[in-house]
């Protein structure tokens, strides 16, 4: 059981741990990829490079400094996060269990540009499977995605019906946790369709008729995890407090997941700030034992 669990290896996410492990507690850091930060070809506006520098660079090098101080990073893709007693924050592998934990993964930037879907959002389209489950016990299901993410949702939306099917969208399948048998469909999705609530999937090789669709594609988001325990988030923002802590006790997010100025610098900062509140709460844990 660690002090903290930061999930996100980005600016915000090293930032805050270099912060916590200097402090002399237990964090762990799991992040599956670089997000968005790690397409950008060139960072020229960011404190202390001579010469320009790619985001990828930029991130591994933050990687790199916070394992030289001893902070434990896995790359593994975190699927749920559920409290208890304490945080357990669930991956593909494993489950780990923290006092803390800091969401720094960023802002949702998923999406699928196709006629129906943003008219459909709230109308048969979720994004949440524990949260809007419920509404579709026993209904015809589709789940868009096609990764470890997909498989988690997809798991949750068995407690609800049997009646479910995959849509990948031509994406590569990059899990092996769905099931034997799953009903899988690997066309192009051309459109989502229906009158007042979604209908049908339309793709280019058939219809499919469904009472509604879950999407999980790519990875999960901070908002994504906020919004399935209960977090307040405004516009796929996480609401935090001064010291970078949300609704829920002991819940932290900074960088790009609570809005303002997506830049490196703005990040950064939330990680370091959220970490002084993170290393006084932790603290204040330990001496309660």
């Amino acid at each position: 059981m660690r002090d903290v669990i930061i999930i996100g290896k980005g600016p915000a996410g090293i930032s805050a741990a270099l912060y916590i492990k200097r402090a002399g507690l237990d964090v762990l850091v799991i992040g599956k990829d670089y997000g968005a930060l790690g397409t950008a070809d060139k960072i020229d506006n960011y404190y202390g490079f001579e010469r320009t520098i790619s985001g990828k660079e930029l991130v591994e090098n933050g990687i790199k400094q916070a394992e030289r101080l001893g902070v434990e990073i896995l790359n593994q893709e975190v699927v749920s996060i559920a409290k208890n007693e304490r945080f357990e924050v669930k991956t593909p592998e494993n489950t780990y269990e923290a006092n803390l934990v800091l969401l720094a993964t960023g802002k949702k930037r998923t999406g699928i540009n196709i006629p129906g879907f943003e008219r459909f959002k709230g109308k048969g389209i979720s994004f949440c499977a524990i949260c809007d489950g419920f509404f579709f016990r026993g209904k015809k299901l589709a789940l868009i995605g096609s990764g470890d993410y997909a498989a988690a949702e997809l798991e949750e939306l068995r407690r609800f019906t049997e009646d479910i099917t995959v849509f990948t969208n031509q994406m590569p399948i990059t899990t092996d946790k769905f099931e034997s048998g799953l009903k899988i469909v690997t066309d192009k999705i051309l459109s989502i369709n229906g009158q007042d609530r979604v209908e049908k999937i339309t793709t280019d090789k058939g219809e499919y008729p469904v009472d509604g669709v879950f999407v999980a594609i790519g990875t999960a988001s901070a908002a994504d995890f906020a919004t399935k325990i209960g977090v307040l988030t405004d516009n796929d923002k996480i609401i935090v407090d001064s010291n970078y802590m949300t609704n829920l006790e002991g819940l932290y997010a900074a960088g790009d997941a609570i809005g303002g100025l997506s830049q490196i610098a703005k990040a950064v900062a939330d990680g370091a700030l959220a970490a002084v509140d993170i290393i006084k709460k932790a603290k204040i844990l330990k001496k309660g034992k």
